[in-house]
């Protein structure tokens, strides 16, 4: 989601790497039979599939509508396991950053969210969401007065012109392609391969900038989604007299309501108030906390500990990405005034146990561990049903046209796995006993759980299991090279906004295979490509059917990546903290409406 890799709800990304659990928690972590009713079904899922509409300029002008209740004052405590993956906007397409994203960075438009969940795309940076008057080949956006960086540098057109052009160098080497391979073809890259370093650029016919405050995009087809791709983090504005390259990941500038005040690689991240940002330019976020205070060292059992007891500095505190401990969700669930406490949803990601095409090359050996692979055990690993729940297919709940009957290896007939039928296919393979596997894994108390959950399912088919352990902090941009040396890894992805090509193109896509893409398979199949540019032609109710399509041969005819479970989140936030809700758009609990009850 992107990646999960967040990556997002909506603007994240679909990838993630976010919440974790504990191994105490994959026998009994369902909270007893209080609540049971209550833990998030696919008809909450149901209701976030609306279609995001596109906001004018009254949507777009600021300031955002108050929170009612809110008072000034005080700082947050943010607790997080590890360190941020990227504060780098080009960079960003992971959960944690993108949900950081919001406090300091800026792009030209934004995701505004109402009480019900319902998402607007609004102008940001720009007086509106975007005009066109050609279906989308042309769009043109308008630069709003008054915005400036943390250092009081106007943003102009020209700062946007080198925002997209520095995804073409190779300082970004993660983050979402959408928009440089809508403008610039697949091989993007090879059109600015300095980026604009060496003085050079894209050519007015791709991307016009006529005056400081217009930029013109132009496609060779309707892009009808760009309002939202550009509301995704990874398109967030960095201004020309601020990037330092390489070192801009550690040390970004802002234009949002926040910027970073001290920075310790690993442990510790302060935020204080920006002075140069304007409530009246931002119609979406707020500015009601003087700060921010990280702590990234945090384990999950003790963010949710530290909760729970709701004692001190844990009054003002939240859970960032971070889930619930599954080992304690009995604790929060069943104690009406902790629950209280917590915001829930579905979120758009799916776990999935991603094979690498390039090494585990026969189909029965992928549906062999398919078939395997004991989902409900993988479930209670990460919150039981507050925590997700067997997934089919590789589309989420969250996606418009979901079939929740879609289940090709029977997961939800036998959710503990099929043994027999995998043995089977392997002998079917020739496979001989003690064949060795390589996973990897993520080294949160969730990867570490479900790797020994996977290690035992695959060892009782006769695999000889090398599992391989990775920082959570770079575990995606290990796996995303093309010469990776593991045959299997656990990634999680999600729509960056309400369409199955945010799905299917970013992740299947054999055009997209790539060291950083997130075609982590790298499965490169002609028809699923063919069917995949039919899609992108046509419009959404026929494109429909030509998604399912593609799916359905992904999922059964390939396999490229076993379907384990969708993801829900549950979060703790102090008692302190006014304002808490589920955002639909990062699928965590929503940073732009914070406040301290008593500061």
């Amino acid at each position: 989601m992107k990646p999960i890799r967040t990556r997002t709800a909506r603007a994240i990304a679909v990838a993630i790497v976010a919440g974790s659990l504990a191994l105490t928690g994959c026998s009994s972590n369902d909270g007893g039979g209080k609540g049971k009713s209550d833990a998030k079904s696919q008809k909450d899922a149901a209701e976030q599939q609306d279609p995001v509409a596109y906001g004018d300029a009254a949507a777009s002008t600021g300031p955002a509508q108050d929170v009612p209740g809110a008072k000034p004052g005080g700082f947050i405590n943010v607790y997080m396991q590890s360190d941020l993956t990227h504060m780098d906007p080009g960079q960003i397409y992971v959960s944690d950053a993108g949900q950081f994203a919001n406090l300091i960075h800026r792009g030209l438009t934004n995701f505004q969210e109402d009480e019900q969940g319902n998402l607007t795309v609004v102008g940001d940076v720009a007086t509106d969401s975007g005009q066109t008057t050609d279906g989308g080949k042309t769009w043109t956006y308008k630069l709003k007065d008054g915005i400036k960086d943390e250092d009081g540098n106007p943003i102009t057109s020209a700062d946007v012109r080198h925002t997209i052009e520095r995804l073409y160098s190779k300082v970004i080497f993660d983050g979402p392609t959408y928009i440089q391979s809508w403008l610039s073809g697949n091989d993007y890259r090879k059109a600015l391969p300095d980026g604009p370093y060496k003085g050079k650029h894209l050519p007015d016919t791709v991307l016009e900038t006529p005056d400081d405050k217009t930029v013109v995009f132009k496609f060779n087809q309707p892009r009808p989604d760009l309002p939202q791709a550009l509301a995704m983090a990874g398109y967030a504005i960095v201004p020309a007299k601020q990037d330092t390259k390489e070192k801009y990941d550690k040390a970004p500038a802002a234009l949002g309501p926040y910027k970073i005040a001290e920075y310790k690689p690993g442990k510790s991240m302060k935020l204080v108030k920006n002075t140069q940002w304007d409530p009246k330019t931002d119609s979406v976020r707020h500015q009601y906390v003087d700060g921010y205070n990280f702590s990234s060292t945090v384990s999950q059992p003790s963010q949710t500990k530290r909760l729970i007891s709701d004692q001190g500095e844990a009054k003002n505190a939240i859970q960032f990405t971070d889930s619930v401990d599954p080992a304690q969700m009995a604790d929060v669930v069943t104690n009406p005034e902790t629950k209280k406490r917590t915001i829930q949803g579905y979120q758009p990601y799916v776990w999935q146990l991603t094979f690498n095409l390039d090494r585990v090359k026969d189909k029965k050996i992928r549906d062999a561990i398919t078939y395997a692979i004991p989902s409900q055990s993988m479930v209670q690993a990460d919150g039981g049903r507050y925590g997700g729940e067997i997934a089919g297919g590789l589309l989420a709940p969250t996606l418009p046209g979901f079939d929740p009957t879609y289940d090709p290896f029977g997961k939800l007939k036998k959710p503990n796995g099929d043994i027999e039928k995998a043995k089977e296919l392997l002998k079917e393979a020739g496979v001989k006993e003690g064949t060795k596997l390589t996973y990897a894994y993520s080294n949160t108390p969730r990867g570490q759980a479900q790797q020994v959950i996977l290690k035992d399912a695959l060892e009782k088919i006769g695999f000889d299991v090398q599992s391989k352990e990775i920082d959570r902090a770079s575990f995606y941009e290990q796996v995303g090279k093309l010469n990776n040396p593991y045959d299997l890894y656990m990634t999680g992805w999600g729509q960056d906004w309400p369409s199955p090509s945010t799905v299917i193109t970013p992740v299947y896509d054999g055009e997209l295979v790539a060291d950083g893409a997130s075609n982590y398979s790298h499965i490169n199949d002609k028809q699923v490509n063919e069917l995949i540019q039919k899609a992108l032609k046509q419009e959404p109710e026929e494109a429909a059917k030509t998604w399912e399509q593609a799916h359905h041969r992904i999922v059964e005819e390939i396999n490229p990546a076993a379907p384990v479970y969708y993801s829900k989140q549950i979060q703790l936030f102090g008692s302190n903290v006014g304002g808490a809700k589920y955002s639909t758009e990062s699928s965590y609990i929503d940073i732009n409406d914070l406040y301290l009850k008593q500061p």
